[in-house]
């Protein structure tokens, strides 16, 4: 499953403020909020269950991504909010860099297992260091987006001929 199948324009953050990931995680989560994809009834829940998954194991992958996430009942399909960090965030990276680029994936709890491919494709998407500085010096949501959009795209045309 393709990254851009899940994430609009409006659920882009270019600057993220957060000093740490666990601010990175609440200030995603709030901006979701605020653009009415979780309810605010369900913040608190939504957050501890990304928290807990945080604490239980870093989502700080390497080469300056982390995509934190947990399941939880509260949201019927995918949810996802992506945010930029050009100044990086601690967040206990598997190779001790900070995360530029940070994916929250809020996943429905009785469909967890189907999301891992959704993970693995954003994860192979992200392990292209072009892609990763496109995304990390786009300017705008707008420009963002269509960076991931063209790559994802152009990757599906490339599986075609092979």
């Amino acid at each position: 499953m393709k990254l851009s199948e899940f994430l609009r324009r409006d659920l882009i953050k270019i600057d993220l403020e957060a000093i740490d990931k666990w601010e990175a995680i609440e200030e995603l989560i709030d901006y979701l909020v605020g653009v009415h994809e979780i309810r605010m009834s369900d913040r608190d829940e939504i957050l501890e269950c990304v928290m807990k998954r945080e604490r239980s194991m870093s989502t700080g992958m390497e080469k300056g991504v982390a995509i934190p996430h947990g399941s939880t009942n509260r949201v019927e399909e995918i949810v996802v909010a992506m945010g930029i960090a050009k100044k990086g965030i601690p967040f206990e990276s598997m190779d001790g860099k900070p995360a530029k680029i940070v994916i929250l994936l809020i996943i429905p709890k009785d469909r967890f297992q189907k999301h891992v491919r959704t993970l693995a494709g954003i994860a192979r998407l992200l392990n292209n260091d072009e892609i990763r500085r496109e995304i990390i010096s786009s300017n705008t949501p707008e420009e963002l987006f269509n960076v991931i959009f063209c790559h994802e795209e152009s990757e599906i045309q490339q599986e075609k001929y092979f």
